[in-house]
């Protein structure tokens, strides 16, 4: 690549030879970037960021029986994790429980099986839930994931207003980019809006969702795309509400943001810097929120799955540690660092200690903590910063003009967006113009020997019998009872969280809690 050759990000913004004062944009970049823990939070949501206490270390886990994850859980609280991180098989995902016929052949494999209230006592067993925080990776039945969380607080005389975590809960990216979906749009969005207005009073400490831009990048997004179409879901879930007649400043403070970390380090450092900047005048301008903590924007981070090689895979420790720092310079609140090992399957406990280990030598041994924003007054980042910011604005504007997020994902708007950015991006894989180390440069034809994760067939028939068990022996006329409850909150406008709740006590299954808002709602058939 010559001198001369001109340069882009992964989002397309030309990149100069040399940056000076003058690239600073009309923006007033002294305005906008404030102090540390101020409007418009550009230089991060506390005043001391990572002086004061570093980011959460939570890694995801979850794979196979309840007491398997529940294994892993303690093995990577043991190597000083500092958060607890979910992920469920696409079953659980999907509302069927592990003994349905479409379950067959998934169970436990690409996270944990939760069918039950038998089954969320074992992954959390002998866990510490009055002091550990726990993120899951759950979104159409997240209500029901997080109920039974919830009940085994209880059992463990842990209050609702002790117990500290999030759930994704975010479907709107599932219609654009992940396709776990049950219900269509409109009753989905009322099923996260009950679920506001239940943890602003029943679990006030709880982050009830976390608007997911990671796998709208894992999709093939530019980074620009992640913002952009992320908070236009953010815009979304906070009209609903305010039309649900709940009010911004009770539950916009527990509103929480999911994004992704790439390899461009300085793209991805003035992305979350844009994303916070964006986020607060929204708030605060769009929807006149006056709490401070409703226009902070705190976000998790995951480095990018989609970034990661099957080819010469121990090259993506470099990756990932790459994108790890960019999310500690771009001032993320939690971070999961991936196994290298991942493009083969689920990460390995041997991957997933090192992937552990790597942020915690970036956290305690790069010197990245020791100082508020880093990079702010680079003329570089705070022009990216710049750009990235009104190209974004550029995006939520045109989903505006549509109706806003829900109608621009009917439209397919969001989708054909990603698609065509995703394909570009291959075009220039397979031209060369985009380098992959070990993919289309620098390859090798021997392939590196790598220990893959064993998938357990007897934990997934375990599972199975387990569920089938628990139909037998439980009180049926009070699940009956419960489940006709649920249908009529459901029918109706009440909060279907209560009835659901007293479903789940009795032993109703997480399928049999879908089934009900199957029959009530629908299911999704995307165009």
């Amino acid at each position: 690549m010559s001198n001369s050759e001109e340069r882009a990000t992964d989002s397309g913004i030309v990149i100069k030879p040399v940056y000076d004062s003058s690239d600073l944009s009309d923006f007033d970049p002294t305005g906008q970037l404030g102090a540390p823990g101020e409007y418009p939070y550009t230089r991060g949501v506390h005043p001391t960021m990572y002086r004061g206490r570093l980011w959460t270390m939570r890694q995801y886990a979850g794979f196979g029986t309840a007491e398997a994850t529940n294994e892993r859980f303690k093995f990577l609280l043991n190597a000083g994790q500092t958060g607890l991180s979910c992920a469920f098989d696409l079953p659980t995902q999907m509302g069927y429980d592990a003994d349905h016929a479409r379950a067959e052949g998934e169970v436990g494999k690409v996270g944990v099986a939760i069918s039950s209230l038998d089954d969320m006592r074992l992954l959390l067993n002998e866990l510490p839930l009055d002091t550990v925080t726990t993120s899951m990776t759950i979104n159409a039945t997240a209500s029901t994931l997080l109920l039974l969380y919830q009940l085994v607080g209880e059992e463990q005389g842990v209050r609702g207003d002790q117990l500290r975590g999030t759930i994704q809960n975010d479907i709107l990216k599932e219609y654009v980019a992940r396709g776990t979906y049950i219900y269509p749009p409109r009753p989905s969005m009322r099923l996260i809006v009950d679920t506001f207005a239940y943890c602003a009073k029943e679990m006030p400490n709880w982050n009830t969702i976390s608007i997911s831009g990671y796998h709208i990048r894992e999709a093939g997004s530019t980074a620009v795309q992640e913002i952009a179409f992320t908070l236009a879901n953010g815009v979304a879930y906070v009209e609903a509400a305010l039309a649900a007649g709940l009010s911004l400043d009770q539950f916009a403070p527990r509103l929480s943001f999911f994004f992704n970390a790439h390899n461009n380090l300085f793209e991805e450092v003035a992305k979350y810097r844009a994303a916070r900047r964006l986020w607060a005048s929204i708030m605060r301008d769009r929807f006149g929120a006056t709490d401070e903590r409703s226009m902070m924007l705190r976000f998790h981070t995951q480095t990018g799955g989609s970034t990661l090689t099957a080819q010469q895979p121990v090259n993506n420790v470099v990756r990932v540690t790459v994108q790890a720092l960019a999310a500690a310079l771009g001032g993320t609140q939690s971070l999961h660092t991936n196994g290298f090992d991942e493009a083969l399957g689920l990460p390995t406990e041997q991957a997933a200690k090192l992937a552990l280990r790597t942020q915690q030598i970036v956290g305690y041994e790069s010197g990245v903590a020791d100082t508020v924003d880093p990079l702010a007054g680079s003329y570089f980042v705070e022009s990216l910063t710049d750009e990235v910011e009104a190209k974004a604005r550029e995006y939520i504007a045109a989903i505006d003009a549509q109706g806003g997020a829900v109608a621009a994902i009917e439209a397919r708007y969001m989708q054909d967006e990603i698609e065509s950015a995703a394909y570009e991006f291959a075009r220039a894989v397979d031209r060369g113009d985009k380098i992959v180390v070990g993919v289309n440069r620098f390859t090798e034809t021997e392939s590196t020997k790598t220990d893959v994760f064993p998938v357990d067939v007897e934990q997934q028939r375990a599972q199975v019998a387990r569920v089938k068990d628990l139909k037998v022996r439980r009180d049926q006329s009070a699940v009956t009872a419960a489940l006709e409850d649920l249908a009529t909150a459901a029918r109706g406008t009440s909060n279907v969280l209560y009835p659901m709740k007293v479903a789940l006590k009795n032993m109703a299954t997480l399928g049999e809690v879908a089934d009900v808002l199957r029959a009530e709602f629908g299911v999704y058939q995307p165009n």
